[in-house]
């Protein structure tokens, strides 16, 4: 699937949602268990050669192929299936919808796809910074197309030690944290509600317990794939084993359609959040004490730090330091965690805070769902979480910041207070390290396992407002640093302007990736920008 955009809400709900204690309510602002069978499962194969096309399509035939929703444009659901969760991109007008039920609709959508010459867009999650899941949004640089999301297929399902979870390729982060975290289990990932469980792994997944649990793809020992030519395949380390590779961190909407994970699961840790923030004015200090600290600090305690400005900051820009902590759980031993970070800085903080929850309790609040019943931790029609539109772009940071380096940093922040209509905007730079930074960059297609920490350059705004002001502030941010940081990227924060964007995201990765691509979607069925 495309990979996820990361949190569609306003970037510095963690301020609130991290600390939230029993008084503080978190504000809106995220198949059966079967092991992988040991060989493919062969479905009406797609002709390996292209066909000339038959006409117009037919779009009765795939319908009674289905046993899934297909929504056209006539139909009344179609106005809200077509919609993903950036609402700038709500104009799309997608030829069609194809809610999947299962590997057998996808296979049956492709081979549809491919008798008509129909462009094809993939949705999980809906997350996408760039548009290319709503199937022909302006300014995406995709064309109307069909369509096909596996957004119904949510089932979360537990092995019976527990050990593994067989996850559907629609569930949300939060419908995977309440079922694992109710029965006691966990895995790492984001901190989004509704961000998709498969955008977040095939990108990568970094998350707020990265450090410990590793990305969500390290997770990954299972993946139900149906590649261009109708297969579905049962990936994992044995078997498929390069389809499996390249879902660990190849970027999604490349190779196949996924519709199911599975996951390996730990014993669900006590989490202490914790929350520290310093005058503006300590900015520097705070930018040159974190990014030494954080990315070898104890592998148990995350950390982000946030530079934000625009509206929602009168007078000057915040900075802060928020994390997670799965060790000892008590006040003086996050203390000593916390000190060189604390003592780093000259100024004291404003305010320095933490509180002990469950996982589950911690990832709800996270998600900024605490409190919410997990059927309304969404932003459907019943639910409590609110569409924002969003710009965003990114770097993957593999050296510290000089003195010029972090005054081109505050510059640009600053410079988010003159953006007219910005609700919030600015940087987040998430530490890697950790369990993350023990695996070989070539075991999986997730290349940048030495980077010390991800960046993300990020401004939100109003319903209806013209996108330009702000992806031009995020995309000037993001050159201003590449002069420090060099071009590498994350893929799960893609933007179509970022130079040479496949050696950027996938680096020494990329020529095997391309190799593999050209084996499994020889007649690149699966298109997209940036599309290796």
């Amino acid at each position: 699937m495309l990979p996820y955009t990361g949190a569609m809400n306003t970037l510095s709900r963690r301020h609130f949602l991290l600390v939230a204690g029993s008084s503080v309510a978190a504000a809106s602002v995220l198949a059966a268990c079967s092991s992988p069978a040991p060989n493919p499962t062969a479905s009406p194969a797609v002709p390996t050669s292209t066909p000339t096309p038959l006409g117009p399509p037919v779009w009765g035939e795939l319908k009674s192929a289905v046993k899934g929703t297909l929504l056209l444009p006539a139909d009344t659901d179609y106005a809200a299936a077509k919609l993903t969760e950036n609402p700038r991109f709500d104009d799309a007008q997608p030829l069609a919808v194809l809610e999947a039920s299962s590997a057998a609709d996808v296979a049956a959508a492709l081979a549809f796809a491919t008798k008509y010459r129909v462009p094809v867009a993939l949705r999980s999650g809906g997350h996408n910074y760039v548009g290319w899941s709503a199937g022909g949004a302006a300014g995406s640089d995709v064309a109307p197309s069909l369509i096909i999301s596996t957004t119904t297929l949510t089932d979360v399902t537990l092995s019976d030690s527990g050990t593994t979870a067989r996850v559907g390729a629609g569930a949300s982060l939060a419908e995977v944290y309440n079922t694992l975290g109710s029965a006691g289990r966990a895995i790492a990932g984001g901190s989004c509600a509704t961000v998709g469980v498969t955008g977040l792994t095939l990108g990568g997944g970094v998350g707020v317990l990265v450090r410990s649990f590793g990305l969500a793809c390290d997770q990954l020992t299972g993946v139900e794939i149906v590649t261009a030519d109708g297969t579905v395949h049962q990936a994992s380390s044995t078997n498929d084993a390069d389809l499996f590779w390249a879902s660990q961190g190849g970027g999604g909407g490349m190779m196949g359609v996924v519709t199911g994970l599975t996951f390996v699961t730990q014993k669900a840790p006590d989490v202490t959040t914790w929350y520290v923030e310093w005058p503006w004015s300590a900015a520097a200090e705070v930018i040159s004490a974190w990014q030494t600290w954080a990315p070898s600090a104890d592998n148990r305690l995350w950390s982000t730090l946030k530079l934000l400005g625009g509206e929602t900051h009168q007078g000057n820009p915040s900075v802060s330091v928020s994390g997670t902590w799965t060790g000892d759980q008590t006040d003086a031993a996050l203390a000593a965690q916390l000190a060189p970070l604390v003592n780093g800085v000259t100024a004291s903080p404003d305010a320095n805070k933490s509180f002990t929850h469950s996982y589950l309790d911690a990832m709800m609040i996270e998600a900024g769902c605490q409190g919410v019943d997990i059927t309304q931790c969404n932003t459907g029609p019943n639910g409590k979480l609110t569409r924002e539109p969003s710009s965003g772009t990114s770097n993957m940071a593999y050296v510290t910041l000089d003195a010029s380096g972090i005054s081109d940093l505050i510059a640009q922040v600053e410079a988010a207070q003159k953006v007219s209509g910005m609700t919030e905007g600015g940087i987040s730079m998430d530490a890697l390290g950790g369990v993350v930074a023990t695996i070989d960059p070539a075991a999986t297609a997730f290349v940048h396992r030495a980077a010390l920490f991800s960046v993300q350059y990020t401004a939100t705004f109003a319903v209806g407002a013209a996108p330009a002001p702000f992806d031009a502030y995020v995309r000037t941010f993001r050159t201003a640093m590449t002069a420090h940081w060099q071009n590498w990227a994350y893929v799960n924060y893609a933007d179509a302007t970022v130079p040479d964007a496949d050696t950027a995201y996938f680096g020494a990765n990329l020529a095997r990736l391309t190799a593999l691509k050209k084996q499994y979607d020889p007649n690149s069925l699966f298109t997209q920008p940036q599309s290796y």
